[in-house]
């Protein structure tokens, strides 16, 4: 499918970003197999221009995925492993004095590429996690009081250990709150992990084709922006949060309920569809509110998530 699409092109038809999506997908799961439904939902959130957090334990194929998407997209990519001696010049950079001009030189971070992974971002101490902040929420730096803007589109995936490991600091929720949307890999079925064991050795040599580029990842993000969305599907996102915050102490911002129907959006044209069904919102409530939930249990949130749903009229 990819071979007979140009790799770059200024305009996408909605026909056009479907395939090239599909072929994203199929790329990345010659080297992420038996989770296909991992790599779309990671991929909506790109789509979607939102940042990504996933959550598992380490060895789940986090940092696997995160790389292939990168590399299918022909998008530059930087990895940050993060520990708890990690500074937040280690991520935007510093000024380093030059002495044969007698000057300050900038040398940009890692935080200047196309995706970021910050891994294990939950072991980075707080001070060095808010280096990503004003990154995240307006894809800007200040350096000794210089704003300088990221490369576009500008997009990181996380990876959070879980809380109950060891070395591990809590997320603050004006950083949760940047997250699109979060996700946990999983374990693939027996069958699959055999298949993975068997063929190991040959899909470590398999190159991950590019088969996008960053000026497409834009004209496909533009058009999910421009995506029709109907007003009563407008008013069911907005009674999915308004009654989950009736059920549940959190407090649903205005960033989310944009982000949850920008994932909708994303959803339909991953889909190949021109519209937005309360099925996308449906699908993407629980990815998209998942990590904001962070008061209540984590095995009682599916659950609630999912008698919201229940108990809320369709349009």
């Amino acid at each position: 499918m990819s071979a007979t699409l140009p790799l770059s092109q200024p305009s996408l038809s909605a026909g056009d970003a479907t395939a090239r999506l599909s072929a994203v997908i199929d790329e990345v799961a010659k080297v992420f197999l038996g989770r296909r439904d991992a790599i779309e939902l990671a991929l909506a959130a790109v789509v979607a221009d939102g940042h990504l957090l996933i959550e598992d334990t380490p060895g789940s194929g986090k940092t696997s995925l995160s790389a292939a998407l990168a590399q299918a997209l022909g998008l530059d990519f930087q990895r940050i492993q993060c520990t708890n001696d990690l500074l937040p010049a280690d991520i935007t950079g510093l000024s380093i004095f030059n002495r044969e001009t007698g000057e300050f030189v900038m040398r940009e971070g890692p935080v200047f590429t196309q995706m970021l992974l910050a891994d294990e971002l939950n072991r980075a101490p707080s001070k060095t996690q808010s280096a990503l902040l004003q990154a995240m929420e307006e894809r800007v730096v200040t350096l000794d009081r210089e704003t300088r803007p990221l490369p576009k589109p500008f997009l990181v995936i996380a990876t959070q250990n879980p809380a109950e490991q060891i070395g591990t600091f809590d997320l603050p929720e004006s950083q949760l709150d940047r997250f699109s949307l979060s996700m946990a890999i999983g374990r693939p079925d027996h069958a699959v992990q055999a298949e993975i064991l068997t063929g190991m050795r040959a899909r470590a040599s398999t190159p991950v084709a590019t088969v996008s580029s960053a000026d497409e990842l834009l004209a496909i993000q533009d058009l999910v922006r421009q995506l029709p969305v109907a007003d009563d599907v407008i008013g069911y996102a907005l009674r999915l949060s308004d009654a989950m915050e009736a059920k549940a102490p959190v407090n649903l911002s205005v960033r989310f309920r944009t982000q949850l129907l920008r994932l909708a959006q994303a959803s339909a044209v991953i889909a190949g569809r021109d519209f937005v069904a309360p099925d996308d919102l449906q699908a993407l409530f629980l990815p998209a509110l998942r990590h904001r939930l962070i008061r209540v249990e984590p095995g009682a949130r599916a659950d609630l998530v999912g008698a919201t749903i229940a108990d809320t009229p369709l349009p």
